[in-house]
């Protein structure tokens, strides 16, 4: 074989030989896209919080669904990108000083990098609005209704259904320096909390019920709920309102049923023997 055929062959060889490689590399990418798509899917039936707390509300697994939802998208996203930039690293990477081909645009691409990301975002933008509206949907006739009213630097929790009988008084909780309030809620019933301020704005806030509302001034704001666990939690002011702001904490004791109506009984007996000078009265952990 002359010396010409020898090289052409070399070369025709070394080209079959670049051919499969590409081909090989593109097997061993399907095979780990399915690997990675069997795993996830055998993790879904116990989708970790991703840090979230855990809720003790109703509202709790549609906020925890939404939490998770979007946190796995990003995952996601964030996964393909590293994905693309560990495939340009070895894929092309310098082989000799011989300039690659140079691609000035690319139209599929440039369609797919603009089309995906908004369908992400209108994605995203669709569940929030959705669960946004369920979560502060208001019903006609709460089980209970309380006034939350946050002044510097604590604050006053009225119970707006009691004292409707002749002759009581309304019930109402208020914290003073150095005693934080307690605010004792029914378990299995929807709360309807009514939030004002007299001076500046503070923020409602109890991390167990994965939601926090601002109290502001001259405006009121309002949402429901409903617990769904007994216990004692700790609640704060979420917003920068002062000097005193770090002292701005209270508690939410939620209890039985029966236990509350036994607790806002004794209240309203008590307002009606206390004088109307006396002024609020005043919760304590137990």
């Amino acid at each position: 074989m002359a010396p010409a055929d020898t090289a052409d062959a070399d070369e025709l060889a070394s080209r079959r030989v670049g051919h499969r490689r590409p081909a090989r590399r593109r097997v061993g990418a399907r095979m780990g896209a399915m690997l990675a798509a069997v795993g996830l899917l055998a993790t879904a039936c116990d989708v970790p919080n991703f840090g979230f707390p855990d809720g003790v509300t109703n509202h709790t697994p549609r906020i925890l669904n939404m939490w998770q939802g979007s946190v796995i998208a990003a995952l996601a996203v964030g996964v393909f990108v590293w994905a693309l930039i560990f495939y340009a690293v070895v894929v092309f990477r310098k082989r000799s000083d011989v300039l690659p081909r140079q691609v000035r645009y690319n139209l599929p691409v440039e369609i797919l990098y603009t089309v995906v990301p908004v369908v992400i975002v209108a994605g995203l933008f669709y569940y929030t609005a959705r669960d946004e509206t369920e979560i502060t949907k208001l019903s006609d006739n709460p089980d209970v209704t309380v006034n939350v009213i946050g002044f510097r630097w604590n604050w006053q929790f009225q119970y707006l259904d009691t004292g409707e009988t002749p002759g009581t008084n309304q019930v109402e909780v208020t914290g003073r320096p150095g005693e934080a309030p307690v605010l004792v809620l029914p378990e299995g019933r929807s709360i309807r909390f009514v939030l004002t301020s007299p001076d500046v704005i503070h923020s409602f806030w109890v991390p167990e019920f994965l939601f926090k509302r601002d109290v502001v001034p001259g405006r009121i704001n309002e949402f429901e709920l409903t617990a769904t666990k007994t216990g004692t939690f700790v609640g704060r002011c979420a917003e920068l309102c002062g000097t005193d702001h770090d002292r701005m904490t209270f508690y939410v004791k939620v209890v039985p049923g029966a236990e509350y109506d036994r607790f806002i009984e004794e209240r309203e007996s008590a307002a009606i023997s206390a004088s109307p000078s006396s002024g609020a009265t005043t919760g304590s952990v137990q």
